[in-house]
């Protein structure tokens, strides 16, 4: 695995080396020597993937509160999104600042996502499969999202959306999402 380090504070795109073989190949996702002295999290309670069944779809941005915050290791494992990552930690220098990623089953390559960014994408393939590992279990009532066509952020989706959930329409814009109290939930 090669880490490398994203303008956003703790955010990082881990490289995969998959070894290939006239099998197939095998690739490490997570090793806890290497995670740890890279000062990142080695534990995981919760392991989510999502399957996206059409290319536009967009899900997110959605991360979890305090005192549950969350990190997350992220892999397409299926097909390909863009995956955007925005950082809402008030004393991080990159707050406020978004950053996008290309990732699929064809690139080995996965993100971690720290606590305190929140976190969302657009299936760029139809049937898309992604595999997270939270370092936190989910907590319903510390689920907070905003809208992903926030126009402050103007983050510019590459596909036009084909479908978002009711939810996922219903969130509120950043400023009043980050303005919510812990326990209201989203």
């Amino acid at each position: 695995m090669t880490f490398n380090p994203c303008p956003i504070p703790d955010l990082w795109k881990i490289d995969l080396a998959p070894r290939p073989d006239e099998r197939g190949w095998l690739v490490r996702t997570f090793c806890e020597e290497s995670f740890a002295g890279h000062g990142l999290n080695t534990r995981w309670p919760q392991a989510s993937s999502t399957r996206t069944l059409s290319q536009g779809t967009i899900r997110g941005m959605h991360w979890q509160a305090h005192p549950a915050a969350e990190a997350k290791l992220l892999r397409c494992v299926r097909g390909a999104i863009w995956d955007v990552v925005v950082d809402l930690r008030p004393r991080s220098p990159a707050f406020g600042r978004w950053l996008a990623f290309d990732l699929s089953e064809s690139i080995p390559s996965q993100l971690y996502i720290p606590h305190g960014c929140a976190h969302g994408f657009q299936a760029t393939t139809h049937d898309v499969e992604l595999s997270y590992l939270m370092s936190a279990p989910y907590d319903p009532a510390l689920a907070r999202g905003f809208r992903w066509d926030d126009p402050n952020l103007a983050i510019p989706w590459p596909l036009p959306p084909s479908l978002v959930s009711p939810r996922d329409q219903a969130l509120p814009f950043l400023a009043e999402a980050l303005a919510e109290p812990i326990g209201s939930g989203s």
